[in-house]
C-alpha cells in the first residue's frame, strides 16, 4: 500500500498527502530548469505538490509561447488560461463565436452571392437576355417601327453595367464574411490543437508519476517477500 506518511512540498513547504505531491526526479528537465530560474534559492530534491506543479508548468507554457515574442497573443493567453482553470476549450468556442447571428444586410448578400453563382441564374439570365433581343428584333423588323431599345441595345447595356456595379461590392460583402469565417475556424483550429498538445504533454507527465508510485509500491512489495524469506530462512528447524 501506499506509505500514509506526510511529505513536504519543496516549493511551498506545505506538509501533504503523498498522493498530492509528485517526485521531483520524474518531471522534464525542462520544467525543472524553469523551477530553478524562478526559484533561486528551490533545491530540485522530494517532492513538489499539485497545485504548485499546475501553476508553474502554466507559467512554464506562458514563457514558453512568449519566446521570441514582445507580448504573448491573445489566442495563447486564452488557452493557457483554460489550462489553468481545465475548462473546455471547444465549447468556449462554440458559446463565443458570433459569426453564427448574422444582420439582415448580411443574409441579403450571402442569399445574392448564392444565387449569383448559380446555374439558375445563368440560365435566367440567358433566356432574359435572349427575350430582349428577340423582341427588339422582331418590333423593328416585323412591325416597321422603332423598338423600344433597338441595335445597339443601348437600354440593356445601362440595366447590364447597373447590375454588375451591384452585383460586385454585393458579393465582395458575402466573401469578406466568409473570410472572416475561415479566419475564425482556423483560430479555434489552432486552439484546439495547441491545447491538445500541452495536455498530452501534461498527460505524460500524470503517466511518469503514476509509474512511479507503482514502482515504489511493487519494491515496497518485494521487500516485504525479502524480509519474509529471511524470517522463514532464519528460525530454527525443528
Amino acid at each position: 500500500m501506499q506509505p500514509k506518511t506526510p511529505v513536504t512540498c519543496s516549493l511551498c513547504h506545505r506538509q501533504l498527502a503523498r498522493s498530492r505531491c509528485v517526485p521531483v526526479q520524474i518531471l522534464r528537465p525542462a520544467m525543472v530548469e524553469h523551477l530553478r530560474l524562478s526559484h533561486p534559492d528551490w533545491v530540485p530534491e522530494g517532492f513538489i505538490c499539485h497545485d504548485d506543479l499546475s501553476n508553474q508548468r502554466a507559467a512554464h507554457l506562458q514563457k514558453m509561447l512568449q519566446s521570441g515574442k514582445e507580448t504573448i497573443a491573445d489566442i495563447e493567453a486564452d488557452v493557457v488560461r483554460t489550462m489553468k482553470t481545465e475548462e473546455l476549450i471547444s465549447r468556449n468556442i462554440r458559446e463565443g463565436d458570433g459569426l453564427d447571428s448574422p444582420t439582415f444586410g448580411q443574409r441579403m448578400a450571402d442569399n445574392v452571392a448564392q444565387f449569383g453563382g448559380s446555374w439558375r441564374f445563368l440560365i435566367a439570365f440567358a433566356v432574359l437576355l435572349s427575350l430582349w433581343i428577340a423582341i427588339n428584333v422582331f418590333i423593328a423588323i416585323r412591325m416597321h417601327d422603332h423598338a423600344f431599345d433597338p441595335y445597339p441595345f443601348i437600354l440593356l447595356n445601362l440595366i447590364l453595367s447597373c447590375l454588375a456595379s451591384v452585383q460586385a461590392p454585393i458579393i465582395m460583402m458575402s466573401q469578406n464574411r466568409t473570410e472572416a469565417r475561415d479566419r475564425r475556424r482556423a483560430e479555434d483550429d489552432y486552439k484546439v490543437n495547441l491545447k491538445a498538445e500541452l495536455e498530452i504533454r501534461d498527460l505524460r507527465d500524470k503517466f511518469d508519476h503514476l509509474l512511479d508510485h507503482q514502482w515504489q509500491y511493487l519494491m515496497e512489495i518485494q521487500q516485504i517477500q525479502i524480509e519474509l524469506m529471511e524470517e522463514l530462512a532464519s528460525r530454527p528447524k525443528k
